[in-house]
């Protein structure tokens, strides 16, 4: 078996982070979120792995490399636009010929891993394995509709759900998805989705099966999501200091404070992670916050949030929470009067003052 792992898209649902950033690669609890795809398919016992890559095809080669540190051999297919999951099977067939695959969104999160999902398949060699789960939402999903343990319809978004069982974002698929994909005509977003070719499957007496997942998954394509997966996935953090934390400093719960960081003055409240070579000074680290790579916190409060690499906060009077910060950024209040606030933000950027 081969897996299919998609890193493409714009991300525009993540704007203005991913103008300069693949969303893939936006660490949660400081791993990228691709990289969680990517051990759950080596944990599968998958070896042959395809990336999908778009305009940030540089980005993700250089972070993930050959596949080598996780045991994998990835093989890079470029898509020219964002043009639909199924898309994506059309032009990875040469690559996925001949074996059944793991299809993968990687901007997904699932929790529990893949390994079972593989097994459930390889006991049942249906035409199609869907990952299914019980959402209070599903007008904002892909919905299927089962039959006696079977998929016999899938809507995208439906106005008017017959089901509340969404689709995940993986599949496995045997070679009979080729025909699919190749059958179907673009959406009126102008894409292939991959909806259409599962029901392009069912309508010629393939069988689709469904797996309803018990665990906890999440797509992480917006900022709420993003820090709710930081938030679950720093429930697991096991404590460790590789870097100093002076006398005067106080660490409460599970908090990770990684190789050359310092912690002086302060209090960090976990879970939480400080990054490598991050400094901390006379400051409040609230729980379930992810400090990356030299990241500077002076004199400030922040809690429930997600800092990227060289970022700097410094001297803000209130607290910061719920706050997805990107790479390089600086927040800093000024003090001197008359008080006015100058802003430089790029597009779709959010900020609130109060």
């Amino acid at each position: 078996m081969k897996a299919l792992l998609l890193s493409g898209g714009k991300g525009t649902r993540l704007r203005p982070i991913t103008y300069t950033s693949a969303k893939q690669l936006i660490p949660v609890a400081n791993k990228p979120v691709l990289f969680y795809g990517l051990e759950a398919i080596a944990e599968a016992g998958i070896e042959d792995v395809g990336v999908i890559v778009g305009e940030t095809i540089e980005e993700v080669k250089r972070v993930v490399g050959d596949g080598s540190q996780w045991g994998l051999d990835i093989t890079y297919i470029e898509q020219s636009a964002p043009l639909g999951l199924a898309h994506t099977v059309k032009i990875a067939e040469s690559f996925l010929k001949g074996e059944p695959f793991v299809m993968y969104l990687g901007d997904n999160l699932i929790k529990q891993g893949i390994s079972q999902f593989v097994k459930r398949f390889e006991e049942d060699r249906p035409n199609s394995l869907i990952l299914l789960s019980e959402v209070e939402n599903p007008e904002q999903f892909g919905v299927a509709e089962l039959e006696n343990g079977r998929i016999i319809n899938l809507v995208e978004k439906p106005d008017n759900p017959k089901s509340n069982l969404a689709l995940v974002g993986l599949y496995i698929f045997d070679e009979n998805i080729f025909p699919a994909v190749n059958s179907i005509e673009p959406s009126w977003r102008g894409e292939l989705e991959i909806t259409d070719a599962i029901q392009y499957l069912v309508e010629n007496d393939k069988e689709v099966h469904p797996y309803i997942i018990e665990g906890w998954w999440k797509d992480t394509g917006k900022k709420e999501d993003v820090l709710e997966a930081n938030r679950i996935m720093l429930e697991d953090l096991e404590s460790d200091c590789l870097g100093y934390v002076d006398k005067n400093s106080q660490i409460y719960g599970r908090v990770l404070i990684e190789k050359g960081a310092r912690v002086e003055d302060s209090i960090v409240r976990g879970p939480a992670i400080i990054g490598e070579d991050s400094i901390i000074k006379s400051s409040f680290i609230g729980p379930y916050t992810s400090l990356y790579k030299d990241v500077k916190i002076i004199n400030s409060e922040i809690e429930h949030s997600i800092i990227l690499e060289n970022s700097v906060i410094a001297d803000v009077s209130r607290r910061i929470e719920a706050t997805l910060i990107g790479n390089e950024v600086e927040v800093k209040e000024e003090k001197t009067k008359p008080s006015s606030y100058s802003l430089m933000l790029g597009d779709n950027s959010q900020i609130n003052l109060s």
